[in-house]
């Protein structure tokens, strides 16, 4: 079970204190736990509720990384797509993507020869390969304008970015660390062969002190704020951080695919199926000069996403069909591009010492690559620690992901979550069908830990499709201490739910747990209501 206070000062020093509970926090933390290392890990808010949980949804190599000749990370990446999706079947799977072709653009031979490489850079069994298509006949053609007649198809992943951190978070926490959200790491002072750092609880007030034999800096926007502020370091390098904004709106297309747009500043779009009912529209590149926690999208950004969606789709899409925003920061490491779409995705560990004592940053990354950054600053610290633990993360299934004990394997990922839904229907009859494709996708066979007996109940519905069984879970097991944790991270019911379903859920949440009943939207959201329509 999560725990709400900092580590005790009576307590011995830990192997690894992780500050950040982002993506790479979360997966640096299981993996050391995973090595037998002792670890803490500190996140001054939610987990994954920033950057984490703002990007494009996406397990993918970068296609247009391929323009910038990134070879080393869209392999990378694209070997990651695999291990990933087996995993966590629940909360990833594959996804098909149609680039419409326009002549303005890149030429077909350029497009045919990256697809090429795209297929062949990696290993590559669940996904099947690209192949080109005539839009008037391909049911992904119907959407868009007739003038677009020819369609390149590829694969990459689907992935529930703010789940993804969660069950990460989770995996260490069974492994023996201890994770504690709403806690910032205000100073860390090497002496003495030990970090002493100094934790403040956000939530409770107070502070607590803690000794750890190395630490990790993964405060991904944060990274060299933490170092100049909480370590003292005032010469660490800068990061460039990168505004990527996106819109929702409802659905624009019936069909499975999601679309690749061209654009003619030589940037792209995603349109991607989102939540049932709704299209995800994504990204912009904007330098972020402020805060990150304060950065939101702009009206700017809205038209232009609008703008760029509605060259290639028949129906334009204007603002007013927006329903709801988000925004995050990337953390990329300055590599001096003038283009803030070509800057580096790639990521850089950097081991230092302090008085003789580890000091792990990490600087950039991408979520595709997180459990090889992961993996690496797992190496890098146990040889500094002198630790045996070997590399773990490859064949590993995150909570949830092993569905054997509902199924037998098959060997196709998507083909066991199909039959486990199947089952989860046949073992939870009063949920109906909605509800069940829900929890098997958001939770997998962790179901077992809210789904009733024979003859149990679900508790009351707290707002529709909710119920009291799964809101005592995540506060139990994943670290949900708000309505907006559960709302917007844990899950996007927000998103199907209305002003008051939404104001119910807070209601109950303050009443059953004492948090407040803040009507707050999430972190990086637009106040945007979609209403049930």
């Amino acid at each position: 079970m999560p725990e709400a206070a900092a580590a005790a000062p009576s307590r011995p020093p830990v192997d690894a204190l992780v500050v950040g509970g982002g993506i790479n926090g979360a997966g640096v933390a299981r993996d050391l736990a995973g090595r037998g290392l002792s670890v803490v890990l500190v996140e001054q808010d939610d987990l994954a509720s920033h950057t984490s949980s703002a990007s494009t949804k996406l397990i993918h190599g970068g296609l247009r990384y391929l323009e910038y000749y990134e070879f080393s990370l869209v392999r990378k990446a694209l070997a990651e797509r695999e291990v990933l999706l087996r995993a966590a079947p629940h909360i990833m799977w594959p996804l098909r993507f149609v680039m419409p072709h326009d002549p303005s653009m890149r030429p077909v031979w350029m497009i045919r020869a990256g697809l090429f490489l795209y297929d062949h850079l990696a290993r590559r069994e669940l996904l099947p390969a690209s192949r080109t298509v005539r839009l008037a006949s391909h049911p992904a053609g119907a959407p868009l304008k007739p003038q677009y007649g020819k369609g390149f198809v590829y694969s990459d992943g689907w992935v529930d970015d703010a789940r993804l951190v969660v069950l990460n978070a989770m995996d260490a926490a069974r492994r023996g660390a201890r994770i504690h959200t709403r806690t910032r790491c205000t100073q860390a002072r090497a002496e003495g062969g030990l970090w002493h750092v100094r934790l403040e609880d956000r939530a409770g007030g107070g502070t607590q002190e803690l000794a750890a034999r190395s630490l990790v800096n993964a405060a991904g926007p944060w990274a060299a704020q933490f170092l100049r502020g909480a370590v003292g370091r005032p010469d660490t390098k800068a990061l460039r951080l990168v505004k990527g904004s996106h819109i929702v709106v409802p659905s624009l297309f019936a069909h499975e695919y999601a679309y690749l747009f061209q654009n003619a500043d030589g940037r792209i779009v995603f349109a991607i199926p989102y939540e049932g009912r709704f299209t995800l529209i994504g990204t912009t590149d904007v330098e972020w000069p402020g805060e990150a926690a304060a950065v939101q999208i702009d009206d700017t950004e809205v038209a232009y996403l609008c703008e760029q969606a509605s060259r290639y789709f028949a129906r334009p899409v204007r603002p007013a069909d927006v329903v709801w925003s988000y925004a995050g920061v990337r953390p990329l490491i300055d590599d001096e591009s003038g283009n803030p779409a070509a800057v580096t995705r790639d990521y850089r560990l950097e081991l230092t010492h302090a008085a003789g004592v580890p000091l792990l940053s990490v600087w950039g990354g991408k979520i595709t690559t997180f459990r090889r950054l992961a993996e690496e600053a797992g190496d890098d610290l146990a040889r500094a620690l002198g630790h045996a633990g070997r590399a773990w993360t490859a064949g590993a299934p995150l909570p949830g992901g092993d569905l054997s004990a509902w199924v037998a394997p098959s060997g196709r990922p998507d083909t066991d979550m199909a039959r486990f839904r199947d089952a989860l229907a046949r073992r939870a009859p009063q949920a109906g069908p909605a509800l069940v494709a829900r929890w098997a996708r958001s939770y997998g066979t962790l179901v077992d830990l809210f789904l009733p007996g024979d003859g149990g109940s679900l508790g009351a519905e707290v707002a529709p499709g909710l119920h009291e069984a799964e809101l005592h879970y995540l506060h139990a097991h994943e670290w949900a201490r708000s309505a907006d944790d559960v709302l917007w991270r844990r899950s996007k019911l927000g998103l199907h739910l209305s002003p008051a379903e939404r104001a119910a859920v807070h209601a109950w949440w303050s009443s059953h747990t004492g948090a407040p009943a803040s009507q707050r939207p999430a972190a990086g959201a637009a106040a945007h209501d979609p209403g049930r329509a």
